[in-house]
């Protein structure tokens, strides 16, 4: 079986980007190791069902760059709930924002939602 394990997202300082993920989104700190280069390896997950991000820090002006705007300014992640109501009114408690009110479309109850740099999110319950 195949499956994508990481996705890497650049962030500006690893102890912030943790704490934003696992308090305000409550994802769980999966791995948090120093490499030889002065580096960490840091990987947080929303789940125990496989993906994860592995949380980069950025190096160079290049990469500094692109924190925060990965996807060009689109929806870039996706975060799917079994019960929107309830994380969408944790996530606001913890101060996450969110860009839109919360919409009900066929494919389920969606709204959009920013993480700390700034990059896109969709918070999602799928119908059905």
């Amino acid at each position: 079986m195949r499956h994508i394990a990481l996705v890497t997202l650049v962030v500006d300082d690893y102890d912030e980007a943790i704490r934003f993920y696992t308090e305000a989104l409550g994802f769980r700190l999966v791995e948090d190791a120093p490499r030889p280069d002065g580096s960490r390896w840091v990987v947080v997950a929303a789940d125990d069902r496989g993906s994860a991000l592995l949380l980069a820090r950025a190096k160079g002006d290049e990469q500094r760059a692109r924190v925060g705007d990965q996807t060009g300014g689109r929806v870039g992640f996706f975060l799917h709930t079994d019960d929107f109501a309830r994380d969408h009114a944790r996530m606001l408690a913890a101060g996450v924002t969110f860009l839109e009110e919360p919409r009900h479309e066929p494919y389920g109850s969606v709204a959009v939602f920013q993480d700390l740099y700034g990059n896109r999110w969709d918070l999602l319950q799928p119908a059905g």
